[in-house]
């Protein structure tokens, strides 16, 4: 870059708006449910939010499940961007709960029991009978992470990656250096969005505002 000292882009992480599972406490996994009305609000606002602080993206990035890719399109359309460039890919699904998937929390709570519940959706690496464990999630979404969207923002672009709560926390893993034990603490709300920018050192720095929509 002519000697210039060389950018690093801004990354925005967020969940999806809320969903029909969620309105209804289920748990989704790879089922594809629509957005509330509620979800459609939450997801323009969270645009808005993103627009007054004076974000522009150069790429985003969303998984293959509806609610996350209608989220980022309504997103954009309050951002102002409806036709920017998005890549979907499998890799940002939400984990697959297996046999869990559909339940309402509180009928598998009744059914597996509290602590075994917990366990299967808050660990690291409990595996839901059928399904994924979150580390299992992360061997999907840290090197997609770090082949596709990396070099995006070493280039200097700005990425926006809209996804799932799970899919999400599995990042965090690695973005945040949080040990697997301590994930179980770590939630992400519906719509809620987190901006990152890259330290002198390398390490990607989670903006102490910890933004979310207005």
């Amino acid at each position: 870059m002519d000697g210039a000292a060389r950018r690093e882009g801004i990354l925005v992480l967020m969940r999806h708006g809320q969903s029909e599972d969620n309105a209804r406490d289920l748990f989704s996994g790879l089922r594809d449910p629509t957005l509330t009305p509620r979800g459609i609000e939450e997801a323009r606002a969270a645009g808005r939010a993103l627009r007054e602080r004076g974000l522009h993206f150069d790429r985003a990035f969303t998984s293959r499940l509806r609610r996350a890719q209608d989220t980022l399109a309504l997103l954009l359309g309050e951002l102002g961007q409806p036709t920017l460039t998005v890549e979907t890919d499998a890799a940002l699904n939400e984990r697959d709960y297996g046999a869990l998937a559909g339940l309402n929390k509180t009928e598998a709570r009744n059914r597996f029991g509290v602590e075994q519940v917990r366990s299967w959706r808050k660990s690291y690496e409990a595996v839901p009978p059928g399904g994924e464990s979150l580390a299992m999630a992360a061997a999907r979404v840290w090197p997609f992470f770090e082949g596709r969207i990396v070099p995006r923002l070493t280039e200097g672009g700005s990425v926006l990656v809209v996804a799932h709560g799970n899919s999400l926390r599995s990042l965090l893993v690695h973005l945040d250096r949080i040990a697997p034990e301590a994930i179980e603490e770590v939630n992400i709300g519906t719509a809620e969005f987190l901006l990152y920018g890259r330290a002198p050192d390398g390490r990607w720095v989670r903006n102490a505002e910890r933004p979310g929509p207005a």
